[in-house]
């Protein structure tokens, strides 16, 4: 049984729910007056984030609370919708909303979510739109069976099992819900008389192995709590120990906020069940397959500093980048200034070697959030605005090393640069901790297409002089892979590489499954294209106008 709360794009969610079979929820719906983002990306100038998932097993505990606790801490990873699913042992709530973890849930709301186990999702989307019924976690209901499943990542494979499973165009919106269904297919086929409580770990033996791409999921039924990661474990899901029971989580920072200590990463192919006993690993897939290539931009970028992968602090990780990059680029300035926010660590670091003083250039309104609307070049200017302000008493008059991890499209950087040079840098020598991003990742990361990355399209010259700065230098691959302090240990490097561990088919999209907002394949030459609107505005067309007027030697 399901109680099914929250608002949706539909004139009346739980309505809808209750003529699917779901039972109306005893918690009160919460719906945000959440602002419509029509155009975030040209103020977005890191890679889009890709979900959080939680999941905690505690008899007698306040489970909702701590997936609550569990999702604040992982809101970073998503901030498009947010939800839970609890069971009690007998019936399995579901509430989720478009908004902030905090948006979506109150005080009222949890104190309603009884039970003993729970998920959690905080989402990005990568394929589906991002509407309520996109909304994780997802909940199916098959005769005896049901369970509530939250999805990490993005699979490549989407529409090819879509359509071996007979599914028309509207039946399932997102990977995620594909795989919902098909679990719940399988499960369909369960023998009546099948009451051993493993119904659900057959079904994802089953489902499992056809999945290709990245997935960690969280998966529920009314008395068990499942981690999956996928064989190459491209996002990364951790078990954690409480008093009280066990908790799973995307990043260790979700275990320490409920109190939890770290006990082990999943590993990358393994399934591992969580029930009264304690827990168990299955592993369905083929030991050929299984070989670790975790996300690097969770060292870069995505993971929070006081997290741990492969062992490594995430914080002193990005100021070894730093110290790496200061050893690869030395320059004459008079400060280091990190990019805030994620910037600030490998400046922290490059400081520290090269002996220039750090210092700070720029504050950053922390309540911005992602909903500034930005139709135009102007606006969007003024949308950088809105999120970064010169500290002018500091820059004026100094040679200045700017850090930050990434850039992507550029529009957000260069009009950084253009900030410092009116606040009166005479000097602006860009270092970045991370190589040129020059192709799209098809695993969970949202960067658009490949006509979009500002390196994929120029030279670095080029894009020094776009952005208006003094000297450009990027940290190389071998010295960030070092940097991690787990460089043999396995990472994705395609998003600067282009070397796919997983195949990727020319049609993939993020609106795979709803057919009408797909754009039609112009050129299958190879399975690394993905097509892109010419007639768009690209920052590597405007870099091709002509340099940046902002450098000091110009």
């Amino acid at each position: 049984m399901i109680g099914l709360v929250g608002g949706s794009d539909l004139p009346n969610p739980p309505l809808a729910a209750a003529l699917s079979g779901a039972r109306s929820a005893p918690a009160t719906p919460v719906t945000p007056a959440t602002p419509v983002v029509l155009d975030p990306a040209p103020t977005e100038e890191t890679p889009g984030h890709e979900c959080g998932v939680f999941a905690v097993y505690a008899p007698a505990q306040p489970v909702s609370h701590l997936t609550y606790l569990g999702l604040y801490a992982l809101q970073h990873r998503g901030q498009e919708s947010a939800g839970m699913a609890v069971s009690d042992g007998h019936t399995i709530t579901v509430v989720k909303d478009m908004g902030l973890v905090s948006n979506v849930f109150d005080d009222k709301t949890l104190a309603a979510l009884t039970g003993h186990l729970a998920i959690g999702h905080s989402r990005y989307s990568t394929t589906g739109s991002s509407t309520w019924r996109n909304a994780q976690p997802f909940y199916r209901n098959v005769g005896d069976h049901s369970f509530a499943l939250a999805h990490n990542g993005n699979l490549v494979n989407t529409e090819e099992l879509a359509d071996e499973a007979g599914m028309l165009p509207g039946m399932v919106t997102s990977d995620s819900d594909l795989v919902a269904e098909l679990v719940a297919r399988e499960l369909a086929e369960e023998p009546e008389a099948s009451h051993d409580g493993r119904a659900l770990e057959r079904a994802l033996v089953k489902v499992l192995p056809r999945l290709k791409g990245a997935f960690s999921f969280v998966i529920m039924d009314e008395g068990h709590v499942i981690g999956v990661r996928d064989p190459h474990g491209f996002w990364p899901l951790c078990l954690g120990k409480s008093e009280h029971g066990w908790v799973l989580a995307s990043e260790t920072p979700a275990l320490d906020i409920v109190g939890a200590h770290f006990v082990r990463e999943i590993e990358p192919g393994e399934v591992l069940v969580i029930d009264a006993t304690g827990h168990r690993s299955v592993r369905p897939f083929d030991e050929r397959a299984v070989e670790p290539k975790l996300c690097l931009f969770e060292f870069v970028y995505f993971s929070r500093p006081d997290g741990r992968l492969y062992g490594q602090n995430v914080h002193q990780a990005r100021v070894r980048m730093g110290e790496l990059l200061a050893d690869q680029f030395p320059v004459d300035a008079d400060m280091v200034m990190g990019v805030p926010e994620s910037g600030i660590p490998a400046a922290e670091g490059y400081a520290r070697r090269s002996g220039i003083p750090q210092g700070q250039g720029l504050v950053k309104n922390r309540y911005i959030g992602r909903t500034f609307i930005a139709p135009n070049q102007e606006m969007r200017a003024l949308g950088v605005r809105m999120k970064l302000n010169p500290l002018r008493e500091n820059i004026a008059g100094k040679r200045l090393v700017v850090v930050d991890d990434s850039i992507v499209r550029g529009t957000t950087t260069r009009a950084m640069v253009s900030m410092l040079r009116e606040a009166g840098a005479r000097e602006v020598h860009m270092r970045i901790s991370s190589p040129p991003y020059k192709w799209p990742c098809y695993y969970g990361m949202d960067t658009g297409t490949r006509g979009e990355l500002l390196a994929a399209n120029l030279e670095i010259d080029e894009i020094r002089d776009y952005l208006g700065v003094d000297t450009l230098a990027y940290l190389t691959l071998d010295r960030l892979k070092v940097a991690t302090g787990a460089a043999g240990a396995g990472f994705c490097d395609a998003c600067l590489t282009g070397n796919y561990p997983v195949e990727v088919p020319v049609s993939l999209s993020k609106a795979v499954l709803e057919k009408s907002g797909c754009m039609p394949a112009r050129d299958a030459g190879s399975t690394l294209t993905l097509v892109f609107d010419e007639a768009a505005a690209l920052p590597a067309d405007a870099a091709r106008q002509g340099p940046s007027r902002g450098r000091s030697n110009e």
